[in-house]
């Protein structure tokens, strides 16, 4: 048993052919380049891409196989060198039941169960070669679906304020639209974590995870998670989900809360934040729009049912990306990447002194407190992310 890394929402911008696969990311981002870069500069163990159910990426991963370039691991996914793919597929639900639109991430153990899912799919939506696509049928049913065919089923960054459980999906519980017993855990999203999640009782039961929800190649890794396996593969991931025989999550890692998109509230129009849970409601102080986004941290204390939670959790360890880091460009990356292999390595191993040799004392400090949550940000609102002061 040890401790692997995974990242397990990441997107696909176009196919191997240059179609399109999820219209808002990178056109840069193929099946390809996700692997390289979470095998060679990110150092992740496991990766779920989540459009695996668009025919032309599984015919993509089918051949990649036959040709010996990928081997289809017996306990499932796809090994790929050192890094493991876990088939996934992000999906747009809304039923009778929904207050409003919620994103939910399926995973299937192989490629054949992935096939079957993607043609059951291509009856309730309309198009199966797009990502992220609107699911025509009862959320109940969908997670039926995936759990007769050996998945997992898991609310996609369940607090942010469009398109997820909490945001706008349901008055006040996942009851409203789910079977509890047919969820495997909860994915946090870039503006909250674990403390912040422990607010609602109802989560108690369930695992966290942490994923970047990655819409270009950078970003992976933005958010991932340290999971204790026998060894990286899809039967392992759901015993770790299910905390069987020692496995479980060991730590999440993710950004602080104050960096996301949509911690604070903030105004539509001109993305001024503002303070305060009753601030919601009227016109922005500065431009004077009527409506305002509301905030991660407004949501959850509207809905909070406990203090804290009794569960004892992982610890949830607040990291900064280097990409957040003043004075840290791509040239600075390129220098450390080729000193230190991974940013996995840069992230948690290198020391002061070795960082130092390569960018220098000033942005090696900066290094060192995002690692040890000493640095201090500008809360983010509205869809536009805080930033290292």
């Amino acid at each position: 048993m040890q401790d692997y890394f995974a990242d397990l929402h990441i997107h696909l911008g176009s196919t191997v052919s240059g179609n399109p696969v999820k219209i808002t990311a990178s056109r840069k981002m193929t099946i390809e380049a996700v692997i390289e870069e979470a095998r060679l500069r990110k150092g992740l163990d496991m990766i779920g891409v989540i459009d695996c159910h668009v025919p032309e990426v599984l015919v993509q991963l089918g051949n990649w196989v036959k040709d010996g370039l990928a081997l289809e691991k017996p306990d499932g996914g796809i090994q790929f060198g050192e890094t493991t793919l876990i088939l996934g597929t992000e999906l747009e639900v809304h039923d009778e039941n929904c207050q409003g639109l919620i994103h939910v991430l399926c995973y299937l153990p192989t490629r054949e169960t992935m096939i079957e899912f993607s043609r059951w799919l291509s009856e309730r939506l309309k198009n199966i070669t797009l990502s992220t696509q609107r699911v025509y049928e009862n959320a109940v049913v969908i997670q039926e679906k995936v759990r007769d065919l050996g998945g997992l089923f898991i609310p996609a960054h369940v607090f942010t304020p469009f398109k997820s459980l909490y945001g706008k999906g349901v008055e006040r519980s996942l009851k409203e639209v789910f079977d509890p017993g047919l969820i495997d855990a909860v994915e946090l999203g870039l503006s909250a974590n674990t403390l912040m999640a422990s607010a609602l009782s109802e989560l108690d039961r369930y695992l966290f995870v942490s994923n970047s929800d990655a819409h270009s190649v950078g970003k992976i890794a933005r958010e991932y998670q340290k999971i204790r396996l026998m060894e990286p593969s899809f039967i392992e991931l759901k015993a770790a989900l299910s905390e069987s025989d020692g496995r479980g999550i060991s730590a999440n890692y993710g950004l602080d809360p104050h960096l996301g998109k949509y911690y604070r509230t903030a105004c539509e129009n001109c993305l001024r934040v503002v303070e305060g849970v009753g601030t919601v409601e009227g016109n922005c102080p500065d431009c004077g729009h009527a409506r305002m986004t509301k905030g991660v941290s407004v949501r959850i204390e509207e809905i909070r049912d406990q203090a804290q939670s009794i569960r004892k959790r992982p610890p949830y360890i607040h990291q900064v990306p280097l990409d957040f880091i003043p004075g840290l460009g791509p040239k600075t990356m390129l220098k450390l990447r080729g000193v230190f292999g991974s940013e996995m390595k840069i992230l948690h191993d290198a020391t002061f002194e070795e960082l130092s040799e390569v960018v220098g004392e000033k942005v090696a400090r900066l290094i060192v407190k995002a690692r040890n949550g000493e640095l201090n940000f500008h809360s983010g609102g509205g869809g536009r992310f805080g930033r290292v002061k």
